[in-house]
């Protein structure tokens, strides 16, 4: 997180430096216990087994997207206004980065750049994240006609799976493919978006897995006997003799 703490509302602050998807220490022995829900009440990160206590609180579901924590931009529109933040789309859902990512070496930003973190944006942003925006209207100003107020929040299904990890291989900047949309691309409002080389890479596989299965079931099959009858060299002829 790039913003001061004292700076943020508690539940703000917890949110941008909390670490998402660790294994919940109070149940560590059942299955599904990363903890990617987070509660606005009382400022903590839970998993599935902790919900039930906090169900009449203001809750707030953690997805993954390239390995990085992101909040369904309608969910984060209730909290704070989220104007030229880029979203992108995942698992059909609008998401936006709550903290900018690290830049990878030897980064080269052209054309439209985040404001904060110098990333490759769309023309229509300006900011990479939400960490971003309020780190540069602090700067500003001030974030407080920014916030909004939430009351209440539709409780999230904790046992649902739709914070898939998506590889960052699949990703490639803005423009290099037009109007891909994927369950987990950039449908038109991400800098990244060429799922379709994932995809025709996988198909390619297949095909060549397909090929070879059939070049299998169509070979003749040899018995032992005709193996070793065919591996038999042919030896010097004989011929009976003459009476």
């Amino acid at each position: 997180m790039i913003v001061p703490s004292n700076l943020l509302p508690s539940w703000l602050a917890v949110l941008l430096s909390e670490k998402f998807f660790n294994a919940c220490i109070i149940h560590e022995e059942e299955r599904k216990n990363e903890k990617n829900i987070y509660c606005l009440d009382c400022c903590i990160s839970l998993c599935p087994h902790c919900f039930d206590p906090h169900q009449s609180h203001r809750l707030l579901k953690i997805r993954r997207y390239v390995y990085q924590d992101v909040i369904k931009l309608s969910d984060a529109a209730k909290l704070i206004d989220c104007a030229l933040v880029q979203s992108y789309t995942s698992n059909g859902a609008k998401v936006v980065f709550l903290n900018q990512r690290q830049l990878p070496k030897n980064y080269r930003s052209h054309g439209k750049v985040c404001i904060t973190c110098d990333r490759n944006l769309q023309d229509a942003y300006l900011y990479c994240s939400l960490s971003c925006k309020i780190d540069h209207v602090i700067k500003k100003g001030g974030l407080s006609q920014y916030l909004r107020e939430c009351n209440s929040m539709a409780p999230p299904d904790p046992n649902s799976d739709d914070g898939l990890r998506t590889p960052n291989s699949v990703l490639e900047p803005a423009g290099s493919v037009t109007s891909v949309r994927t369950s987990s691309g950039s449908g038109g409002y991400g800098e990244l978006g060429c799922m379709s080389l994932a995809c025709t890479a996988t198909t390619e596989i297949v095909r060549k897995k397909r090929s070879s299965l059939l070049r299998a079931a169509c070979r003749p099959v040899i018995s032992p006997v005709s193996e070793i009858s065919a591996g038999r060299k042919k030896g010097t002829p004989h011929r009976a003799p003459l009476h």
